[in-house]
């Protein structure tokens, strides 16, 4: 067989070996439909100067009752598992346990009660007035930033912590198949007076339906929604005081009883 015939056949192998290979990589969804990204700048631009007023505003605040970063990041999963630092105005003491939160929402996973956040029973490790802001959504105004980058949407699942998303079932990994959002199907489904499983299917729901009027929909309900959350998070932190006293009574009457 001559040279060229077989630098000819070398060549030919080559290039179907270098095709086959580009043919088996994997091929990635775009997290976000070009209408999605359209609605999400547009009106991320219009809000970017409320986004400057209350970063102005929270850095007086942060500065005269607790010293520290105005913003607050942290590591989050995405679409498809990605994980992305994502952007919040600081509400929590520099010194905050984290660890008491990854308790209190393992325990919400397992039992399937309402997802009541601790802010309810007058969390300590929040900074002073730290509860409205967070009850208003008005702490996550920073994730404008994760938006503009196509790390988030304006109308999405929420970003979970890794922690959480580790403890996921496989089913439950579908709500990973559109991106984060700033508000979504589930917060304007009742939220807080939700289960997990119920934030879950309302989370997957949403990625199988889709669609710019769903989105406008839910955009147009986030701010009522917001006023409920507000509500019932002022209505935890006025009976939190009294929860305290019988559970402190429990613990005493119990030691008692123990030690008896």
């Amino acid at each position: 067989m001559s040279t060229a015939v077989k630098a000819h056949r070398t060549s030919a192998s080559s290039v179907f070996r270098r095709s086959t290979e580009i043919e088996a990589e994997p091929v990635l969804l775009s997290p976000l439909p070009t209408w999605k990204r359209v609605v999400d700048v547009a009106l991320c631009i219009v809000a970017l100067p409320v986004l400057a007023v209350c970063t102005l505003i929270m850095t007086m605040i942060t500065r005269l009752t607790s010293p520290g970063p105005v913003l607050f990041r942290q590591e989050r999963v995405g679409f498809k598992g990605q994980r992305f630092v994502c952007f919040k105005f600081r509400t929590m003491k520099v010194s905050a346990d984290t660890g008491v939160h990854q308790a209190h929402l393992s325990e919400l996973m397992r039992s399937n009660k309402p997802m009541v956040k601790m802010d309810s029973t007058r969390d300590k490790r929040l900074i002073p007035g730290a509860w409205l802001l967070r009850a208003s959504g008005l702490d996550e105004l920073p994730q404008i930033i994760n938006v503009l980058k196509g790390e988030m949407s304006l109308v999405g699942p929420r970003p979970c912590l890794p922690y959480e998303a580790d403890e996921y079932l496989p089913w439950q990994r579908e709500r990973f198949n559109a991106a984060p959002g700033l508000t979504g199907l589930w917060q304007v489904s009742g939220k807080n007076r939700t289960t997990f499983e119920e934030m879950i299917r309302l989370d997957i729901r949403y990625t199988q339906e889709k669609s710019l009027p769903l989105d406008l929909w839910i955009i147009s309900m986030t701010i009522p929604a917001l006023l409920v959350q507000v509500l019932d998070t002022r209505r935890g932190r006025k009976s939190s005081p009294a929860l305290a006293k019988v559970d402190a009574h429990a613990v005493a009457t119990t030691t008692t009883s123990t030690a008896g």
